[in-house]
């Protein structure tokens, strides 16, 4: 109990909240249930009744509903494109979104994002007025899982497009994957004079690290992986996050123009979508050392009377990353409803092309949009997170502060020393009590290999990456429906 203290009692109430409030509440439940406006899909009466053929059935009211849901197994036939026809709307409700694919999901990743975010935060609160040292930090273990499934999501989401029938979305992913790996190795090899994501201290700090951790295990040590290796790893890393954030970024593209669309009543409405499609562009200009850093740490600038120091930037950084994080999920309603308003639209392009379409072929056109709002809501939603809490795990894991603002610092743990840790046991003391001893102090030791300073580069080029990446797919979609549109 003494390895984790209080955290464990928030991590069990926690688990035990999720597991028994779940049903009753949902979070991710909660944004989209009467929160959005869906389009029905008129009825077979509906249609013949525009169109003016005519029907020998005549049903009220009170069978619309039921007719929409089992279509009546009526004959298809056809109807003229320009029908004169208006939708109906209708608030989403939780029957509706039961059935539809990926919803489960969806929701578990929302919740399960929300109690992870509480436990940090409760961590965070904890550790900082009770002066915690020595005990392990379990809010990081629940931080990685969230990271895991919102990449468990995004994977799920990017090999459903290599299971269609067309090969034009399969052909994107391959042809994205492809150009961030190129465009990640352009990268790696940039002077940390210009992208600073500190990876080269990372690697010089690791590969000391584990040299030593080597000998003392009295294991012959001929170096650790090569910085190379390492580029390489990071590489087909980041192709393969280029390549699950190219349709979540083209989606993105989508329901921006749309939302902009809707809200041309509304000036602060549209200034708001813009930042929220610029901002991880603002963001990844932060680590560009010539621009931001050096104009404002070597030059001395202050901001309400705090001189900036390297401290202070990186806590300027992870406190950007997290706002930007709350201000685009502030705006999902907006996008989902945008992508919702594709019905209406499609309609309406409909009705200026001539010739007939079928029944059928009408209804599942405005049904569709519908069926997919979960999967984008996790378009939208997964990259969020999972950007959200590796900023997290790099701000806890590089021993970082988010109060380096301040005048007062909070207090640091002591660096643990592995040589005055627990001495070698006496002969009177049992052969397991030696074992747990000695694994102690090899897990302090191992402690030392991945250090402070390899996870701050590690992860601070890992979140860039994600924002670029996102970015660049984002702008590739304005591009690629612009011309659309043209």
């Amino acid at each position: 109990m003494a390895l984790f203290g209080a955290q464990l009692v928030f991590s069990m109430v926690m688990a035990s909240v999720l597991q028994k409030l779940s049903p009753h509440f949902s979070f991710g439940r909660w944004i989209l249930v009467g929160r959005l406006v869906r389009y029905l899909h008129p009825t077979d009466q509906e249609l013949k009744t525009s169109a003016g053929i005519p029907s020998n059935s005549s049903k009220g009211k009170g069978h619309r509903k039921s007719e929409r849901r089992l279509n009546q197994n009526n004959e298809p036939f056809t109807v003229p494109r320009n029908i004169d026809l208006t939708l109906e709307t209708a608030p989403v409700e939780t029957l509706d979104l039961m059935h539809l694919q990926y919803y489960s999901e969806y929701q578990w990743l929302l919740d399960f994002s929300l109690g992870s975010a509480f436990i940090y935060i409760t961590t965070e609160i904890y550790s900082t007025l009770f002066h915690v040292q020595g005990e392990l930090n379990l809010s990081v273990l629940w931080c990685f899982m969230v990271v895991i499934f919102a990449l468990k999501v995004l994977f799920t989401l990017t090999a459903m497009y290599f299971r269609t029938e067309e090969g034009g979305e399969r052909m994107i992913c391959i042809t994205f994957g492809f150009f961030f790996l190129v465009a990640a190795m352009g990268v790696l090899v940039v002077d940390e004079e210009t992208l600073e994501f500190g990876l080269d201290a990372a690697y010089q700090n690791f590969s000391t690290g584990a040299q030593r951790f080597l000998e003392d295990q009295g294991l012959d040590s001929h170096g650790v992986v090569s910085f190379l290796t390492l580029k390489i790893i990071l590489a087909f890393t980041c192709a393969l996050l280029g390549a699950f954030l190219t349709f979540p970024g083209i989606r993105l593209a989508k329901t921006h123009i749309g939302a902009l669309k809707y809200a041309t009543d509304s000036p602060v409405l549209q200034t708001l979508l813009h930042i929220n499609f610029v901002f991880p562009l603002l963001i990844s200009v932060l680590w560009v050392k010539p621009f931001i850093k050096n104009f404002l740490v070597q030059q001395n600038r202050s901001i309400g009377g705090v001189i900036i120091n390297d401290e202070i930037f990186d806590t300027a950084r992870l406190w950007i990353i997290v706002l930007f994080c709350l201000f685009r999920l502030s705006l999902m309603l907006k996008y989902l409803q945008s992508h919702l308003n594709t019905a209406f639209s499609k309609m309406e392009v409909m009705k200026k092309e001539a010739g007939r379409i079928s029944s059928i072929e009408l209804q599942r056109m405005v049904v569709r949009v519908f069926y997919y709002v979960t999967i984008v809501a996790l378009q939208y939603v997964a990259p969020l997170l999972l950007l959200l809490f590796l900023t997290l795990m790099w701000k806890t894991l590089s021993d970082s502060s988010w109060a380096s603002f301040f005048d007062f610092d909070l207090p640091a743990d002591a660096p643990s020393n592995p040589a005055n840790q627990t001495q070698p046991p006496s002969s009177n003391i049992s052969s397991i009590s030696n074992t747990a001893i000695q694994f102690t102090l090899a897990l302090t030791q191992l402690k030392n290999v991945f250090t402070p300073v390899w996870y701050k580069g590690i992860f601070s080029f890992y979140c860039w990456w994600i924002c670029s990446a996102w970015f660049v797919t984002s702008a590739f979609g304005m591009v690629y429906y612009a011309q659309i549109s043209d």
